[in-house]
């Protein structure tokens, strides 16, 4: 469940520059948000490597 936490953890911290984005037009809200999303896609990459790899284990 550590990961899942990390996961959640991660896209909550997006939460405040995703309505600073969308609902005020701000900017550079939107350049960190874009940072957020990448690191939430490495993230996801990792989990799924760790995933096949218990599973290949199993």
């Amino acid at each position: 469940m550590k990961r899942f936490d990390q996961l959640r953890d991660l896209v909550m911290s997006l939460e405040g520059d995703f309505e600073k984005f969308y609902d005020k037009e701000n900017q550079a809200a939107g350049t960190r948000v874009r940072k957020g999303m990448q690191e939430l896609k490495n993230l996801a990459q990792e989990i799924r490597v760790e995933v096949q790899d218990i599973k290949n284990k199993a």
